[in-house]
Formats: C-alpha cells, structure tokens, sequence
C-alpha cells in the first residue's frame, strides 16, 4: 500500500465518526442531466456519483459530480454549511469517491447550472487515485484490461459503449418486428460444429463428458426450424480458439437468423435494408460513414461480384478450372503469389487462405460477394444451374467479413455425405474442419424445410460505426493477458 492509499483511508476514518461507514443507499431525486435543465431556487435535488474535480477556493468551493448520465457542478459555502461541514467535504473528499450531495439549484456568473451542497454523505471511498485526469489511461492493453477505468475517465469510450448498447437493442427490436423469435441454443456442446473453426475443450464433471464451448450456434438453430419454427434468430457469445487481430478474437458476440422458405437472394434483400437502417439509427441517419480516414457510404444498391470473379481479378487463377489441391497450389506456385502453403491441407482452406489474403483486403465499400466454392462451407446447398458453386453471399466491407449467409443445405444424405469429407481433413490434421453431428443428421432425416441462414459479426458492425480500430475496443472486456504487478502504479 502507497502513501496515497494510506491518506485516503486516514480520511475514511474520519468520515467514519461522522456517519455509517459505506451507507447501503442513496435516495437520488435525479440524475445530473436532468438536474441540469431544472430552475434556479429548485430545493432538496438529490444527485450522486463520483468526484471527478474539486477547486478549494477559501470559503467557497466547487467540484464536479458524475454519473451514469453525465457531469454537473456542485458547490461548498463555508457560510450556508458551517466550518466543520465545509472542512469535511472540501479537505476529506477525494477524486473518485462516490459521494450523494443534497441542495438547491442556482447559475453561477458563467452561466453553469450549479447544485449548492447543503448536506453531503461519503458513498464509498476511492482507496485508489484515478489515473491523471487529463490523459486517463493511454496504453491500449491497459485500457482493454482495465475497463472500468476507461469509461470511469473516458467520456468517448462511454460514447462508444452506448452506441454498442443502441446498436443491439434495434438488432433485436427489428428482427421482432420482422416476424422472428429470439431462442437460445447449447453454449456448451458435444459436438463443436457449424463453422470451420479451431474450438474451446472443456469437461463436464457430473456427467463425465467433454464439452466444447460453441463455435456457432448454426447446427442447434437448424433443428428448431426442423421442430417447426420459421423465423428465429439467437443473438450471444461465440468461442473459437483462433489467432487475435483487429477483426479477430476467441470471445465474440455472432447475430445468427434462420427463416424457412427463404434463399439467400431473400436474405440479401433483408440485410441490405437492415444494415441500412443500422448505420442511419446510430449515425443521426446518415448512410455515409467515416472510418479511420476512409469513407464508407452504405446507401443505394450494394455492389455485387462472384467469388470466382474476384478471385480471377487480383490473381488471375480461374477457380472454375480448379478441381484438386496439388492444382491450385501448382497454379499458386505458377504464378509466384507469395504466400505460405505448408499450413492447408484441404481445397476449400487453401481457395480461403488465397482469397483472405490477395483479395479481402481490397474490399473496401459495402458489397455482396456471391457464389462462393463448393468446398469452402459444407452446410451450404450448391447452386443448382452450377453445382461447383454455393447459393452463398458475404456482406464485406473496409476488407472486414461483415456477414455471411447462404441457403442451407436440407438434404440429409448430401449433409452426411460432406461431412464425412471434413472429417477426413480432420484426420489429416485440419483442426477447423466442420465436424460430424449424427443428432444434427437425425433432425435432417426427419424433414426441414427450405431455408436460408445468416451470420452477422456484431463487434465488427459496431466498430465501423464508432470508428474503433479494433473490435476489442466495443468488448466491455476482451481476452488480454494477465498483468504484469501492478501496472496502475505505473501509470
């Protein structure tokens, strides 16, 4: 403990003699928002938060109050509270306490509505000092690691966790109002499937099983519509044990609907209209965006490319021509496109590693990106005029992978016929291929309908539309690794 520390619990002791240590409640009358907006003389106005300033200025003092809502100004008059009072709020309160102030509402010559303090209680004392006032935390693990402390100093990363908040709550209010139920499926699951993707390993002691934490909820809300829903959509936390970047982390929050007797063209119609009216909800119903230097205008009719065109455009490799392994890495190879071969092992990872690394990140406006290949998602029906191509699309924008949808593959022996094709990547050491299901199988076996699903990344939506660089920065609390001894020292 340092010599702050030790001060700032002399003080408590002192606050102690005065009132009930740590009091269980405060009656606020209102918040400091709308104390704000009240009239001059208005008496017995109850605010309370953290002491973010205090200016001891002889025998009339100011400090600043926050809370949820906002700041405002309060104010200490040796005159109206007494000398011992006044001594007692202005010498033993400290910056970060939690404190409810009681009084009258007045102007100050500034023209700041101003609450003057008539009596005033410690909530809990701040044993810390908050990092300095004017730069709060400014290394950015810090700041994931530390959260609380970033929205406590932070008045743009409490902007940004709002529009977080604004944004999921029309994702739900939209989707209810277009006919869909919210259910929820297994985070914890026997089987982890419906996505290529490495997963989470765990153990279930009573039942003596291993678990996996879900690497999408896609195979679970398939069997509901095999049970006889039609529209449903789950919206919750996702695991995959993968690498981290500015679009990347194990923990996400993943949007996914399913709507029977749609197709994918369905879904492209919705989406567009959804996301439209996303971005105008929280950008005071603008289409045009800004996003780290880069404009982003998400109005009109989304441009719409094939996989196979885009691929072809940035690599020339012609994947219509392509039927093996060994041909597209000869072709890769061919052409001296530098990239590392040795990590895939199946078709579909190598097509994928091609694309993500010499096409996305050229995708910078909205756009549909149509017709993916047949390898590349095995619960995704093939198209019916060319079969080497998948009823699919993704929404990309600034090279991120927004969504992803694709009607969905209902035919049991197909689905089972594919599967068993993952699983002989798995064998060979592809530890994201899409794995084997047999209760999954059984629901197909007993009939679904036609349907079309969609996969939404919310942290990814929602950093473009606060301008974060990372989605790490729109998570309350991303993965980040341990401390190093007490880094707030430090700061």
């Amino acid at each position: 403990m340092d010599q702050y520390q030790k001060i700032r619990l002399e003080k408590l002791e002192v606050w102690n003699d005065k009132q009930v240590k740590y009091p269980g409640k405060f009656e606020k009358t209102h918040q400091t928002i709308d104390a704000r907006e009240l009239e001059n003389d208005i008496q017995s106005v109850k605010i309370a938060g953290r002491l973010m300033a205090m200016r001891v200025m002889g025998k009339f003092s100011f400090a600043q109050i926050q809370d949820e809502s906002g700041k405002m100004q309060i104010a200490f008059k040796q005159d109206e509270i007494g000398a011992d009072d006044y001594k007692l709020y202005t010498k033993k309160l400290d910056i970060g306490d939690h404190v409810g102030v009681e009084g009258y509402i007045f102007t100050t010559q500034k023209g700041e509505k101003t609450l003057k303090v008539q009596k005033a209680m410690l909530l809990s004392k701040g044993i810390r000092p908050l990092p300095e006032k004017f730069h709060g935390l400014q290394d950015e693990e810090m700041k994931a690691r530390y959260r609380f402390l970033d929205l406590i100093m932070s008045q743009e990363t409490k902007k940004v966790f709002d529009t977080r908040n604004k944004l999921i709550k029309f994702i739900r209010n939209h989707l209810d109002n277009s006919g869909f139920t919210e259910v929820d499926t297994p985070i914890l699951q026997a089987i982890s499937s419906g996505a290529s993707a490495r997963p989470f390993k765990t153990h279930h002691n009573a039942l003596d099983i291993p678990l996996f934490l879900r690497i999408a909820p896609e195979t679970y809300l398939k069997r509901l519509i095999a049970g006889g829903y039609e529209k449903i959509y789950e919206l919750g936390k996702c695991f995959r044990n993968e690498g981290i970047d500015a679009s990347h982390l194990q923990e996400f929050m993943m949007l996914e609907w399913y709507c029977a007797y749609w197709d994918y063209k369905d879904n492209m119609k919705f989406i567009e209209t959804m996301v439209q009216e996303m971005v105008k909800t929280v950008n005071d119903g603008s289409l045009k965006i800004e996003y780290q230097g880069q404009k982003l205008d998400f109005s009109g009719s989304w441009k719409v490319q094939s996989y196979r065109d885009l691929v072809f455009e940035h690599t020339k490799i012609d994947l219509d021509k392509i039927e093996t392994f060994e041909q597209l890495k000869a072709e890769i190879e061919s052409k001296n496109l530098e990239m590392s071969l040795d990590k895939y092992i199946g078709l579909g990872g190598l097509i994928d590693g091609l694309y993500k690394k010499f096409c996305r990140p050229k995708l910078i406006q909205p756009m549909f990106l149509t017709h993916h290949h047949k390898d590349l998602v095995p619960l995704a029906r093939r198209n019916d005029d060319d079969p080497n191509v998948l009823d699919m699309f993704q929404v990309v924008v600034n090279g991120w992978e927004v969504v992803k949808a694709y009607s969905e593959l209902v035919d049991p022996i197909e689905q089972k016929e594919r599967l068993m094709e993952q699983a002989e990547l798995a064998k060979k050491g592809d530890d994201e291929a899409v794995r084997m299901e047999d209760d999954f199988i059984m629901a197909m076996e007993y009939g679904m309908p036609p349907i079309s699903g969609l996969g939404l990344g919310v942290e990814r939506m929602i950093a473009l539309l606060t301008d974060c660089p990372n989605i790490r920065d729109v998570i309350y609390f991303p993965s980040v690794k341990p401390p190093k001894g007490d880094e707030l020292d430090n700061e």
